[in-house]
């Protein structure tokens, strides 16, 4: 049994762990800094017979959480941890990433020896969380003795208690102290430029100059930590430390437990999941690094945005846990205003590649217990990576997919590494742990690459280029001009890494879109042209397209988007007729004005019956038009082309025959002359002489649209615009009377227009 009182002591959750609910699932809500993270674990491992494991999403709050609670317990062999590549054994509690546990689910489905799960910051919707936590969820309908406890900083329980059952909500308040805040925006923050983190840095200097106590700075990741810590090192202040969750054990010891007033700069690390003792001052840049996916291009990685106002009200708050405190928020009050007002949960925006193989891997079913439901567009671009990689087939995930889900990297490195073997370790290890620049200078986590070594077999010599290009074939690049790289995907990217530039080919790692929506390469290897092919694949076709009316043929060899070699061919026949129907459009035909009007009519009558009236942008023109590609293709030029028996071969039947009905080419008058209608824009319009129109009460529909008259003189001059003829006759009318009549004599201006023949030709008895 834990001793919660000597643990808890000076936690304000200590204060409420007592009424803890002993069975059944539980919401824990308590701001950063009161102790759940630090007491639920162990009161709930008193409350079990088995093991109690506990998840918090970073790295370093997993080993942070765990040496406190063993160190406060004084048993240290009761807890334990384990992270990617490095682990210690507890008996009672462990302490795991999320990533830690979801490989465990799938391997042992029932957790068998664990009684209970307690997921740390499911607030910050990271992807993994969101994930164990549905898993969770799904095991205890099977297991009636197991637990799930979801804490979280904020005040939105209520959709996890929701989630899981209507679980009863333990709330802790939080001993805050008053912050003061202050704004000082800095030029260059949404561009992330080198002199703002230059400005960040001063501010810092400045405030923690000022303020007694230490000061904690947030910038959005790893290199941005490095630029802030530099330049207050180069300014001669001596006790400034990094915190992010790339270092070892002892260097985040070193930013965390010491007395020494201190600059720390951190990333959102510092946000929630760990608390930095003795922060009287909190410098915010306002910023933070999320996943994005952009499918229009393919690609997807890690883009730094604004932060949320639940975040930069953390980031806040952290200066006032132990006394008043100070905030610098690098921005203005009227960006904080335009903040989202909450995180985005990652599967919202982020790639799901890895995540649909977890849930293939799992046998979720659609009713899978997610918070949220995963885009469509996203989950099908996810699928069609993992059918590509071989991991899933007819819907399932396939004996590699098995493999792939349990490796501890994402399924394009783990098809990698299993592709390349043993001597692919280092780069991959690389790739696992957020790589910038040339990955070919950069050095493999030693304990990492080892680890990996051991889940292969040896394959022979490769070269970082060769596992990147491996990885991610589509993304291969061939330099097209100065510093920009063609992807095998079509997307075009720019490389601003001067050691990279020069190479012909670049096997490119992550490519992510800049603040102006440029594609920008973030890290990359060099590779030789043979294994850029090799990976991307290389294809030959013929293709033919239009010039000046004549069919012209190319033989073109590809790899992807990027175009290798082309050469002239003639071609002819159904060759030409085949090449020319991959390329071609419907704007490329020339409409007469009779199968125009057939064009819009049908566009009309899809865009408000839909099907079966067809939808012409949608058509399969190699099918729809063979007839016409032939034609063009045996020598008859575009223009002579004839699309009415093509439009008319759509018409679907027997709506066809009330095509007229529906949609006519023309309006009977009671005038007997028929007017024609304009179909070419969003609503059917007629022009037309007023005295035309007499006799006709009201204004006709098609379509969902009442016909607009634009009504004209008896010289043919506008009068008035009007879908509603019953209230033309009824008001504007009589004006319009009135003027025309003196001028227009020998022609009818009745007073009951609605119902006076239009043929009469008297012009002083209809006064």
């Amino acid at each position: 049994m834990f001793d919660l009182q000597s643990i808890g002591a000076g936690l304000p959750v200590a204060e409420t762990i007592g009424s803890l609910p002993t069975t059944g699932h539980v919401v824990v809500q308590a701001p950063p800094g009161t102790g759940k993270t630090t007491l639920v674990p162990p009161a709930l491992s008193n409350q079990v017979d088995g093991k109690v494991i506990v998840t918090a999403p970073r790295r370093v709050a997993v080993r942070a959480a765990a040496n406190r609670l063993a160190e406060l317990s004084g048993t240290p062999e009761q807890v334990g941890y384990a992270i990617r590549g490095e682990s210690k054994k507890g008996s009672r509690v462990e302490f795991v990433t999320p990533g830690v546990l979801l490989r465990r689910l799938l391997k042992d489905p029932e957790l068998e020896g664990v009684s209970a799960v307690a997921l740390d910051e499911v607030h910050e919707r990271q992807l993994d969380t969101d994930l164990v936590l549905a898993m969770c969820v799904e095991l205890a309908t099977l297991r009636e003795d197991f637990r799930v406890v979801a804490m979280s900083a904020t005040v939105d329980a209520e959709r996890f208690a929701g989630l899981l059952g209507n679980a009863p909500i333990h709330a802790t308040e939080a001993v805050t102290y008053p912050v003061e805040t202050s704004y000082q925006p800095l030029h260059g923050r949404a561009a992330g430029t080198r002199e703002f983190y230059q400005e960040v840095a001063r501010v810092a200097q400045q405030a923690h100059a000022k303020n007694p106590g230490s000061t904690l700075v947030f910038v959005p990741g790893l290199r941005e930590v490095n630029q802030v810590a530099d330049v207050l090192l180069a300014h001669h202040e001596t006790n400034v430390y990094p915190l992010h969750g790339q270092q070892t054990t002892a260097e985040q010891d070193a930013a965390l437990y010491t007395d020494e007033e201190r600059i720390v700069v951190a990333t959102s690390i510092a946000e929630s999941s760990l608390t930095v003792p003795g922060v009287r001052t909190v410098v915010d840049a306002g910023l933070s690094r999320v996943p994005r996916r952009d499918a229009q291009r393919g690609m997807s990685g890690l883009v730094t945005v604004s932060t949320s106002k639940s975040s930069a009200d953390q980031r806040a708050g952290r200066a006032g846990r132990e006394a008043p405190g100070h905030v610098v928020r690098c921005y203005s009050a009227e960006d904080y205003q335009h903040f989202s007002p909450h995180i985005t949960p990652e599967i919202l925006s982020a790639d799901l590649t890895q995540a649909a193989l977890f849930m293939d891997a799992w046998g979720a079913g659609p009713d899978f217990p997610l918070l949220d439901p995963p885009p469509k567009a996203a989950l099908a671009d996810a699928h069609r990576a993992l059918e590509a990689l071989g991991a899933r087939s007819a819907g399932a995930v396939t004996p590699l997919g098995e493999k792939l889900a349990i490796l501890p990297t994402d399924p394009r490195l783990g098809a990698a590494l299993l592709k390349l073997g043993r001597r692919a370790a280092p780069t991959v290890a690389i790739l696992s742990n957020d790589a910038r620049g040339d990955i070919g200078k950069l050095s493999a986590p030693k304990r990492e690459t080892q680890r990996l070594e051991r889940l292969v077999e040896d394959k022979g010599p490769t070269t970082p280029g060769a596992v990147v290009a491996a990885a991610f074939p589509e993304q291969v690049a061939k330099r097209m001009k100065d510093d920009e790289y063609l992807l095998a995907s079509g997307t075009r990217a720019k490389v601003r890494d001067s050691s990279l530039l020069g190479s012909a080919w670049l096997a490119i790692a992550e490519v992510s879109l800049s603040h102006a929506g440029n594609a920008i390469v973030r890290a990359a290897a060099r590779i030789e042209e043979a294994e850029a092919l090799d990976a991307i694949g290389v294809t030959e076709e013929i293709v033919a397209q239009l010039d000046g009316g004549k069919v012209r043929g190319r033989k073109v060899k590809r790899a992807g988007a990027i175009e290798l070699s082309s050469t002239p061919v003639k071609v002819t026949g159904q060759a030409a007729a085949d090449a020319l129907a991959a390329g071609i459009n419907l704007d490329d035909f020339h409409f007469s004005e009779k199968a125009q009007l057939l064009r819009d009519r049908l566009r009309h009558l899809h865009d408000f019956y839909g099907e079966p009236w067809p939808d012409l942008e949608a058509q399969n023109l190699a099918v729809w038009l063979a007839p016409e590609v032939r034609k063009i293709a045996d020598g008859t030029p575009i223009a002579q082309v004839d699309m009415y028996p093509a439009l008319q071969r759509l018409l679907p039947w027997p709506e066809a025959t009330h095509l007229d009905e529906l949609a006519p080419e023309r309006l009977a008058v009671p005038s007997g002359r028929d007017a024609r209608i304009d179909w070419t824009g969003e609503r059917p319009i007629v022009h037309i002489k007023l005295q035309e129109c007499f006799g006709l009460a009201e204004s006709p529909e098609y379509c969902g649209h009442r016909v607009q008259f634009h009504l004209l003189s008896p010289a043919g001059r506008p009068l008035a615009v009007t879908d509603d003829l019953a209230s033309f006759w009824a008001g504007p009318y009589q004006g319009v009377r009135s003027e025309m009549r003196g001028r227009y004599p020998k022609h009818p201006w009745p007073e009951d227009p609605w119902t006076a023949p239009a043929t009469a030709r008297t012009k002083n008895r209809m006064k």
